[in-house]
């Protein structure tokens, strides 16, 4: 067994030994949360073998008590010690929920490194096409295909969504995953301390092209990131609605491609699926069946009608204000 383990170290244990602050937050919180469980599971592994040896048939030495049915402190014993264990889990559950919340901005780069609040996050939009990701860089004005890169020390926003069926966007080496799905945003908050290529991909089955959904993350100096975006920048490539709406046809195995502008507003009609011409947008959509059912949709109503809607409106408005106060 021993020499059956030896061979492991050759295998590359990213996520517990991550180059992204957030993502060795969490791997700190497995090799907690196993130890724990380990101090309930490791004694009872011993105990059950211990007494198949002790009790075993064969040894007339052991003390037998036909009768005996309860002990007291056997009872305690075996309550409070994983109760112990479940409260400690449940409290660092409960914790790290919150502080490694994918929502919730970074307030720190590293152990003892606070977030400057002069810096400002590197925003960058992926979206999970069939079957390679897109990712937009609205600062930068640029795009690219199946790559993408960050400064180190400087906080990433993910803004994540999907052109079609769900996917995962997930960088062991940075942060754990989330999901990616049409017509929604999810979004991520991540960090890498360390400069290097580290490896990206989709973690949830997505059909035929699934297996080659991978990507590559570049952590980069400040003066190597700058270099980055100016190489992009000179790709003669232009993402525009007419480009992506081609982009994102299915397609297997996409190389790498870079384009030096991107049509203005691009990820949000892909977030709210309007990129083709004459499409109505999500947003709009609900924003118009709302005014509907709220009796808002005042555009083919007379001028008389219209304000003494709005009269109506304003007095429940000033009703509710009323019933609030008191």
């Amino acid at each position: 067994m021993l020499a059956l383990t030896a061979l492991l170290a050759g295998c590359n244990t990213v996520v517990l030994n991550p180059s992204g602050d957030v993502a060795a937050q969490q791997g700190h919180l497995v090799v907690v949360a196993t130890w724990l469980m380990l101090l309930i599971v490791v004694p009872v592994i011993l105990l059950a073998l211990l007494f198949a040896w002790r009790y075993r048939a064969s040894n007339t030495k052991a003390t037998y008590k036909p009768e005996w049915d309860h002990s007291t402190q056997l009872e305690l014993v075996i309550w409070a010690a994983p109760l112990l264990i479940i409260i400690a889990l449940g409290a660092l559950t409960w914790i790290t929920t919150h502080t490694l919340d994918p929502y919730r901005p970074l307030d720190r780069i590293g152990e003892k490194r606070p977030v400057s609040k002069d810096v400002k996050p590197l925003v960058i939009e992926a979206v999970a096409l069939d079957w390679k990701w897109l990712f937009i860089y609205p600062e930068q004005g640029i795009a690219l295909v199946n790559e993408v890169a960050a400064p180190v020390d400087r906080p990433i926003q993910f803004k994540i969504t999907a052109s079609g069926v769900m996917n995962s966007f997930y960088i062991p080496a940075l942060a754990g995953q989330i999901y990616a799905m049409p017509a929604m945003e999810t979004k991520l908050h991540a960090v890498i301390n360390e400069p290097g290529v580290f490896d990206g991909f989709s973690a949830n089955y997505s059909g035929a092209g699934f297996s080659d959904m991978r990507f590559k993350f570049h952590g980069l100096s400040d003066a190597d990131f700058g270099a980055w975006v100016a190489k992009v920048k000179d790709a003669n490539q232009k993402l525009d609605r007419e480009g992506y709406l081609a982009l994102e046809k299915p397609s297997h195995k996409d190389a790498v491609r870079y384009y030096g502008s991107v049509a203005p507003d691009l990820y949000g009609a892909i977030l709210n699926r309007c990129v083709a011409p004459g499409a109505m947008c999500v947003d709009q959509m609900m924003a118009k069946d709302h005014a509907t059912a709220m009796g808002e949709d005042d555009a083919n109503c007379t001028p008389e009608e219209a304000k003494r809607r709005a009269s109506v409106r304003a007095l429940l408005q000033a009703k509710q204000q009323v019933s609030r106060t008191e």
